[in-house]
């Protein structure tokens, strides 16, 4: 009788031997079915994660926003139109309305494609003419 509680630890126990009707199953299905803790999605191979990932932009490509010189506008309404319009301050806004007056164009300031061309669309409810150029 003592070989009874025997027998029933042994058959009770996790680590009995796996039975030759199951087979084991392949280390490496079994990577495949469960992730690491603090995996979000299974590991792929370098050529399968280039197809689903396309490669990502860092930084928005740059473009500068040009301010044109125009003779009837007068020159004090340019100094506040940038003043009010960006943030830059009125000193930096004079020099810029300067120097477009001496040369025809000043570059007022470099943003992404969507801000330069709110800028533009701003500036021109102001009556001044201002470009957008890419700033490669």
């Amino acid at each position: 009788m003592s070989d009874s509680p025997k027998q029933s630890k042994a058959e009770t126990t996790p680590h009995s031997p796996v039975s030759p009707a199951e087979p084991a199953p392949a280390p490496a299905a079994q990577a495949e079915q469960v992730a690491p803790a603090g995996e979000i999605e299974p590991k792929l191979t370098p050529k399968s994660k280039a197809k689903r990932n396309p490669p990502r932009l860092t930084q928005l490509p740059p473009f500068r926003v040009v301010l044109h010189d125009d003779e009837r506008i007068d020159m004090t309404h340019v100094v506040r139109s940038i003043v009010e319009l960006t943030p830059l301050s009125a000193p930096l806004a004079r020099d810029i309305m300067l120097n477009a007056h001496e040369h025809g164009s000043a570059p007022v300031l470099v943003t992404h494609l969507e801000r330069a061309e709110l800028y533009q669309e701003l500036f021109a409810c102001k009556g001044l003419t201002v470009t957008i150029e890419p700033a490669l």
